[in-house]
């Protein structure tokens, strides 16, 4: 998938079913009820926004928030673990171009410092402000910068900011990822960023969803959502320190979500993220079928979607089944497995010219089956990770 046209549709990928009667809106404007505005303050450079703020005007929100797993989890993911109310954030404070992880005591006081600064500016307490930094790792945060920067951005705040925000968040992406959408009465508006360091839990991503639907058991239908979708991707096998995923529903429509939109929005987004996996031109979903069991499903095809041979085919347009024979031999090492020919293979999408290719396998051991997209890889990857801090 190449970078999105500017008047091209949300919803654009061969593998998103978004509900009957969703209706796209300009997703500078955010869901009834919500307010964001971003800042720049050096961390990019260039002038390029980089603090983002987000805020939500109803007095009771149902929210739920998901976090790396990440052992060496970040500080502003351990300050969300640690003082956040996840039913109930009123506000998430955003920084861009600064991981602040492996930074020790001082990064966590940061992190808080930011969250509390965020919850000052909105006159809200700070257990309902949620803090997500994304960048470079082991850099301490130039925190008065910051500081400045999300009070230019309170004093920014507009219903018409989703827009800025979604800007202010970017890294590596060479597109912003958003939308707002409305279906039955009910308005979605959502944010990500992502490109490297892609890899469940969730990716190297940062993602915010706003809503005026009911919604009665957040974490059940954020995790739902997540499970089908950014827990689905691959673009280079890293589990980030910084994953954030916030969900904000402040029930003012009167209604429900409708069955499906938020998996859609979330799917696409994290597509959305593959595609624009550092230097990516291509994605590939890798399906697997006949597995002896979910686990064993789920196994060989991660093993196929992070295998940089078959990466490198996807990337070459290259048909060579064998590669993916031998990253679902090497998932299964040790087991007896009857040899995988071509026969078992459908692999033809990967010598094609589509942005989006579909490769399957058949094990003809189970009835079991998992899938994973992926992104290709090719000489940019490279290129940006070599020079990243350089």
């Amino acid at each position: 998938m190449s970078a999105p046209e500017p008047e091209s549709t949300f919803f654009r990928s061969r593998w998103v079913d978004p509900p009957a009667g969703v209706e796209e809106l300009d997703p500078a404007q955010l869901a009834p009820g919500f307010r964001a505005g971003a800042a720049h303050c050096g961390l990019k450079g260039g002038g390029k926004t980089d603090v983002g703020l987000l805020a939500c005007d109803a007095e009771d929100v149902s929210s739920s928030i998901l976090l790396t797993r990440n052992a060496s989890a970040a500080a502003p993911v351990r300050v969300c673990r640690e003082r956040c109310e996840r039913g109930a954030i009123r506000a998430a404070v955003v920084n861009a171009g600064n991981a602040n992880a492996e930074t020790g005591e001082q990064g966590y006081a940061d992190a808080v410092a930011m969250c509390d600064s965020a919850a000052a500016q909105l006159g809200l307490r700070p257990e309902s402000v949620a803090v997500a930094e994304t960048g470079v790792i082991g850099v301490p945060l130039p925190l008065e910068a910051v500081l400045g920067g999300i009070g230019e951005a309170a004093g920014g705040l507009s219903p018409a900011g989703g827009a800025a925000f979604s800007d202010a968040i970017l890294t590596t992406d060479r597109w912003p990822k958003r939308c707002t959408v409305r279906v039955g009465g009910v308005t979605l508006s959502a944010q990500a960023k992502g490109g490297g360091m892609i890899q469940p839990n969730m990716a190297t991503m940062l993602c915010f969803v706003q809503t005026d639907a009911v919604v009665e058991d957040p974490d059940a239908a954020l995790r739902a959502a997540c499970d089908a979708s950014f827990e689905r991707i691959t673009v280079d096998g890293q589990m980030s320190t910084n994953d954030t995923l916030l969900l904000q529903a402040t029930g003012a429509a009167g209604a429900p979500l409708p069955g499906g939109l938020l998996e859609a929005v979330l799917l696409q987004l994290a597509i959305e993220v593959v595609a624009d996996g550092e230097g990516s031109s291509r994605v590939g979903r890798v399906q697997v079928d006949g597995a002896a069991s979910q686990a064993e499903a789920e196994r060989v095809a991660r093993a196929i979607a992070n295998s940089p041979l078959v990466k490198t085919a996807l990337f070459g347009r290259d048909p060579n089944w064998g590669r993916i024979a031998q990253a679902a031999g090497m998932a299964l090492a040790g087991e007896e497995l009857e040899e995988i020919g071509a026969e078992n293979i459908e692999n033809t999408e990967l010598a094609g010219e589509e942005s989006e290719a579909e490769i399957g396998l058949r094990l003809d051991r189970g009835e079991h089956s998992a899938h994973v997209w992926f992104s290709d890889l090719g000489y940019e990857y490279v290129r940006i990770n070599a020079e990243y801090t350089t």
